[in-house]
């Protein structure tokens, strides 16, 4: 389904309160940018060509940790569109409880992602996220402080009453989808980054079943209202699958997702 093109009859929906966050106003995100190294991870003492070696998979791909879930079954029936309420509304409600609950997993494990341990915004061995400025250049940044952008950005255009707004006859604007698109790809990308980087972290806390949850959840919800773009979970076309693509393609499989 689809919420593109489609009018807004008003309807007030109560959003949870907006975390707050500082930091100076970041320029515009970029989209999708693979980066361009590669890791080989060969052993330079290994009998084995490097060629040949078998990188053990990430942790949230392995068992148990893959399937642990609050939810269980497809997350279809979570994400359909209610009866007599608005997408537009349906949409702003929901994203904006993603980015809270993605908010506050951040918090709990920002103590370990560092512009030393993350250098950069990556999701993969060979995936790296770049920003783009206001002058349009695309700059590659430590992960907290392209994390830290995201956040900014995000919270200023939910507290926009003319992008996100609260009365009921206050209309969206016919922007409105772009946007909210703009600013799942963002989200998706904080995912990405923390189970790359910081799912062990998940793990200490024992939340893997809280977070993998909110993941799907996330994943049906962009699938249904065409907020995901496929290239984004799974890297370009005639590309490997990286990072939490596998993770998307194993819960395909096992029914959590939809096709």
């Amino acid at each position: 389904m689809s919420f593109f093109g489609r009018n807004r009859n008003p309807r007030q929906i109560r959003r949870s309160p907006t975390p707050g966050r500082e930091g100076s106003s970041p320029p515009s995100p970029s989209y999708y940018e693979p980066g361009d190294g590669q890791d080989g991870g060969a052993n330079s003492n290994s009998l084995v060509p490097p060629t040949l070696q078998k990188k053990p998979p990430p942790l949230y791909l392995c068992s148990p940790f893959a399937d642990a879930a609050l939810v269980k079954g497809n997350f279809k029936t979570i994400v359909m569109l209610p009866k007599y309420v608005d997408i537009m509304e349906w949409v702003a409600v929901n994203i904006y409880d993603f980015f809270t609950n993605l908010n506050e997993f951040y918090g709990c494990i920002a103590e370990t992602c560092t512009a030393q341990s993350c250098p950069t915004m990556s999701a993969g061995p060979s995936l790296n996220y770049l920003w783009t400025t206001r002058e349009g250049k695309q700059v590659s940044l430590p992960a907290p402080t392209y994390i830290d952008y995201v956040v900014t950005s995000v919270q200023q255009l939910l507290e926009d009453e003319n992008v996100f707004p609260n009365n009921a006859n206050h209309a969206f604007h016919p922007s409105f989808p772009s946007t909210v698109k703009t600013v799942y790809r963002q989200l998706l990308r904080v995912f990405a980054h923390i189970y790359h980087a910081h799912f062990g972290a998940i793990l200490h806390l024992r939340s893997e079943p809280h977070f993998n949850s909110l993941f799907a959840h996330f994943l049906a919800f962009g699938r249904e209202y065409q907020l995901l773009e496929i290239r984004d979970i799974k890297g370009e076309v005639n590309s490997p699958t990286v990072g939490v693509g596998a993770l998307w393609e194993r819960w395909k499989e096992k029914g959590i997702l939809a096709e």
